[in-house]
């Protein structure tokens, strides 16, 4: 930007803060330690002036704004530590599946499309007797709080204009089929229903929630949710890291849409595969 641009961007920002803030000229000059004519000059058409950078400092400060959106290095106000607080944060993540957080921005998402790669698998997906496996290790929900809040995700999904995309592993999957590791002490006839409910739900609420399976020796992901452009968040165990810049957002909405393309099945397939595990050696109990 040349001088004279930048000293009229500079100008005009002081001057719309002055009025937003109903500071005058001669409080600013006290506050910046400044004479009054000085601050004047800045303000004046007439004549091309930049401040040095300590006036620049103690302008911004007095105004309650960044010297870089002063000098227009930045079309934000915010200082740089109060745009990092607005687009990333750290929120607890209660280990339930009844989550009050994620429940809650889905509210705030309502009517965007929704990314969403879970943990084990959609809560939405689970049946009543899964939901009471898990949070037999939760001493602080019950049952009926998971199934208030599964049954109130899928009303969302019959509401119009409802968008709903899920990446699963699919070994996941099959490892609910075999009752091997996290299924592990799951009866057969629970994993059995999971396994046809689960499917039953792809094929009855496709299109409005589409389910893909990949690889997760070809593609990795962590659990994560994008709620439209709002805010996506990634789930690391004890809490989310929540991320809310527009950049941050596409870049793990690009992420899951590579997860779609690398799916080894489509969401139109996804409760056909799922169903014919019930079937054949993929569905066994577990070795001893």
């Amino acid at each position: 930007m040349h001088k004279t641009e930048r000293a009229e961007l500079f100008r005009t920002r002081l001057a719309a803060r002055l009025a937003l803030t109903g500071m005058n000229r001669s409080a600013l000059a006290r506050v910046a330690g400044v004479d009054r004519s000085t601050i004047a000059q800045l303000l004046s058409g007439d004549e091309v002036r930049l401040p040095n950078a300590h006036l620049a400092a103690e302008c911004a400060q007095a105004l309650g704004v960044s010297a870089d959106w002063l000098l227009g290095l930045s079309d934000r106000p915010e200082s740089a530590a109060e745009v990092l607080s607005a687009s990333f944060r750290m929120e607890t993540a209660q280990r339930t599946p009844a989550d009050e957080q994620i429940i809650a921005w889905h509210r705030e998402a309502a009517g965007h499309k929704i990314r969403h790669v879970p943990a084990t698998l959609p809560d939405m997906l689970k049946t009543s007797a899964v939901l009471e496996w898990e949070y037999a290790a939760f001493l602080d929900k019950t049952p009926e709080q998971a199934r208030g809040a599964m049954r109130e995700t899928v009303d969302w999904l019959g509401a119009p204009g409802s968008d709903y995309e899920i990446c699963v592993s699919i070994d996941k999957v099959r490892s609910l089929a075999r009752g091997e590791g996290y299924w592990r002490g799951l009866d057969r006839e629970v994993r059995a229903e999971q396994i046809a409910f689960m499917a039953e739900r792809c094929v009855r609420l496709y299109p409005s929630l589409r389910l893909y399976l990949y690889d997760s020796r070809k593609v990795f992901s962590a659990p994560l949710t994008v709620f439209g452009r709002l805010l996506a968040a990634v789930y690391v165990g004890q809490f989310y890291l929540v991320y809310r810049d527009s950049r941050q957002v596409a870049a793990l909405t690009d992420h899951f849409d590579a997860l779609v393309r690398e799916s080894s099945v489509e969401a139109r397939n996804a409760g056909k595969v799922i169903r014919d595990m019930l079937d054949g050696v993929a569905f066994r109990d577990p070795a001893p």
